[in-house]
């Protein structure tokens, strides 16, 4: 006679506490989320990274004047020392420069010109050189000849050149005309036009090894059509290097401009970018107002050393090879 097997009593599953569900629950379970918390000084860098875009956004709740505004400007307040010493007053919290405007309130609406150019930069350059890119790698032949020598003859000078050469053809062709948007639009042009061959290189060479993989060949197969293939099935795949380029070249572009700006061929002084305001403050750096030029350029390397912490983190945490 065989005993009987009487089951164990089977405890209820406590269902155990998660972050969320769906694509929020897949994000917070990822490995580039792990590392990004487990980086106590890239959590940092996102947050100053953060905050400069925050108040960029809310520059006209935040400052205490127009900058752009000649109307709210009084010579009679320009030089002002900043508000902890001596001669300070207030509500000039940095002080003002040589037009009286309020260099707190003149760096919150150069952050928003330099990050215009930057963000507006990065998206052209990105989108000509992904398009580039995919056409080189996918089509070969002496299309992708064209382009990559091209791309070649570009990479033999620094961006900054072709970025100037861009800005001084435009600006010979039109004169003393351009207003300050048409400037913003011309530096945005030329700093994408400088930009562009690290995406189509990169691009290019994901699209090369891709595109002989069997889910292509069954794309073909059924008759999509190629630029159909190339952007939903190909270009999803490089998608990580794209994203590292970018924010590196975020901060390449905010200092192109920037750099652009100093040298007289950027933003005007009516509608200073950071740029611009380094240049202003550079001439009374010897006259004893400092804080003319020091502010703007402590704001100006804060913002990029962080943007670069983040592009070097989001290198690493998307490198398959350090996982």
């Amino acid at each position: 006679m065989t005993d009987a097997v009487v089951p164990h009593p089977v405890e209820p599953s406590v269902p155990r506490p998660h972050a969320g569900s769906g694509w929020l629950k897949r994000a917070l379970d990822s490995d580039v989320f792990y590392s990004f918390r487990r980086s106590k000084m890239t959590m940092v860098a996102a947050a100053v990274t953060l905050l400069f875009f925050l108040l960029a956004l809310l520059a006209p709740l935040l400052a205490v004047q127009n900058p752009f505004d000649p109307a709210q400007l009084q010579l009679m307040n320009s030089r002002i020392s900043p508000l902890w010493t001596a001669d300070g007053q207030s509500p000039f919290l940095l002080g003002t420069d040589e037009q009286g405007r309020d260099v707190f309130s003149a760096i919150l609406y150069g952050l928003r010109i330099s990050l215009t150019v930057g963000v507006l930069g990065v998206l052209f350059s990105g989108t000509l050189g992904i398009i580039l890119g995919l056409i080189a790698g996918y089509v070969g032949g002496a299309v992708d000849g064209l382009i990559m020598r091209i791309a070649d003859v570009q990479l033999t000078f620094p961006a900054i050149l072709i970025a100037l050469l861009i800005n001084g053809v435009v600006k010979s062709v039109f004169g003393n005309s351009l207003d300050a948007m048409s400037t913003l639009t011309v530096l945005v042009f030329a700093i994408g036009l400088s930009f562009w061959v690290q995406y189509a290189r990169t691009v290019r060479g994901s699209v090369m090894v891709e595109k002989n993989k069997d889910y292509v060949a069954a794309a073909q197969l059924i008759g999509l059509p190629a630029p159909v293939i190339m952007l939903r099935h190909v270009l999803p795949n490089a998608m990580g290097p794209i994203l590292v380029i970018a924010t590196i070249n975020l901060a390449l572009a905010v200092i192109t401009e920037a750099t652009l700006s100093f040298l007289g061929a950027g933003m005007p002084d009516t509608m200073p970018s950071l740029g611009t305001l380094i240049r202003i403050g550079n001439n009374y750096l010897f006259a004893g107002e400092w804080w003319i030029v020091a502010f703007p350029g402590l704001a100006l390397a804060s913002l990029i050393l962080a943007i670069n912490l983040l592009g070097d983190w989001l290198r690493d945490a998307l490198n398959p090879k350090l996982r």
